[in-house]
């Protein structure tokens, strides 16, 4: 199983923000550029993004398809690209003053689903990892404190954060 989680220190109606921004999906996602809306409101039901990903010289495309929505508690899609799927559901719970966010990738069909094993997880793991690091950066940055505001940590930690996770 490939999932992990990300302390954010932020409300929650702060992550949600930035997951509902159809431009900021390339900022947090890794291996992804040059998004833009694809079908529907995004990130509404059934709503897709369109996007370029990068490998080496030549760019494929590919595209994510909203499969649940239920702001602002859970975020799951569907990516879609040249080689297969893949399910990547986000969940988003209130931790105090901040923001827990686990995610849950799994292969659903092409290479990835056939191929799919304990390296194939520890792999996605890694991308995960900074994944959610700089959906923490991203969120923090956008919805900054307010000066003297409580948090957990201070914020030199607060990008460190994405080293904790679940294998």
């Amino acid at each position: 199983m490939a999932i992990r989680y990300q302390l954010i220190e932020r409300a929650p109606a702060d992550v949600w923000s930035v997951l509902a921004d159809p431009y900021r999906y390339a900022d947090w996602v890794v291996g992804t550029a040059e998004t833009a809306p694809r079908e529907g409101d995004w990130p509404e039901l059934g709503s897709s993004l369109s996007y370029t990903i990068p490998l080496g010289p030549r760019m494929a495309e590919g595209y994510t398809v909203v499969r649940r929505f239920d702001p602002p508690q859970y975020l799951e899609l569907e990516a879609r690209s040249g080689i297969g799927s893949a399910r990547i559901a986000f969940e988003i719970r209130p931790w105090g003053e901040n923001t827990l966010v686990i995610v849950d990738e799994h292969p659903l069909s092409g290479l990835g689903n056939r191929l799919h094993n304990t390296l194939l997880d520890a792999v996605i793991q890694l991308r995960h990892r900074g994944m959610l690091a700089r959906l923490a950066r991203v969120v923090e940055e956008t919805h900054p404190r307010a000066r003297g505001e409580k948090g957990t940590a201070s914020p030199a930690r607060s990008s460190a954060s994405g080293e904790a996770g679940h294998d």
